[in-house]
């Protein structure tokens, strides 16, 4: 089983953007959602081209407007789209017909009903992630009882979100479910909205790229 990967979601300041890619995360999400205190919806397109080949860019959408969120996404050369709304299959396929892109689909999750519907999208989406079932469209900083993930049945990988901290990482490599690609994390890292904790994303990182590979042992 390989290692753990990394998102750092929620970025949007473009010398926080700097420092976290120098510390190569796999993965750095920015949100073009207009309510999110986390907005990037400003930023420049020339800031993505610091990320390092090993870095994809990620951006994250809500219950978006199809022809817009292509607009935006070829603007920044996303090729990796995390959709957080309510979003259904059909409109899942109509995307992919439309721009050539891998989906992240998000779910909240709060109890073992909430994976009933994720087998709709087995055949659209390329990767799930599973977040807290709230009111919010992510960004709570609330967990969700991990243990939940039996429940998962499907054959996606997924990213795991909600409210993860330093002090969840040893748990998580612990109990790892066989299908989990990454971890997805954003406030549980912040000194303020949108701005990481370079430290404490250090941590993070190294505490993961630590464990090798097996195929690699």
């Amino acid at each position: 089983m390989k290692r753990i990967k990394v998102k750092i979601c929620g970025m949007r300041d473009v010398v926080n953007i700097v420092e976290v890619a120098m510390l190569n995360p796999d993965y750095m999400g920015f949100i073009f959602y207009e309510r999110s205190p986390r907005y990037a919806g400003e930023l420049n397109q020339v800031v993505l081209d610091i990320l390092s080949p090993g870095t994809l860019p990620v951006g994250v959408f809500v219950n978006p407007k199809m022809g817009q969120m292509i607009e935006t996404a070829k603007n920044y050369r996303f090729k990796i789209l995390q959709l957080h709304g309510n979003e259904t299959p059909e409109y899942c396929a109509e995307l992919k017909s439309k721009y050539k892109c891998s989906i992240i689909k998000a779910f909240g999750i709060k109890s073992e009903d909430d994976f009933f519907h994720v087998h709709d999208y087995e055949e659209i989406c390329d990767y799930f992630l599973f977040d807290t079932k709230t009111e919010q469209y992510g960004g709570s900083g609330q967990k969700f009882d991990h243990s939940l993930l039996v429940n998962y049945k499907g054959a996606k990988p997924f990213f795991l979100s909600g409210g993860i901290t330093l002090n969840d990482l040893e748990n998580i490599r612990n109990n790892r479910h066989e299908l989990c690609l990454a971890i997805d994390v954003n406030s549980g890292f912040e000194i303020s909205p949108g701005i990481k904790n370079l430290e404490q994303i250090k941590k993070l990182l190294d505490f993961f790229k630590q464990t090798p590979d097996e195929q690699d042992i």
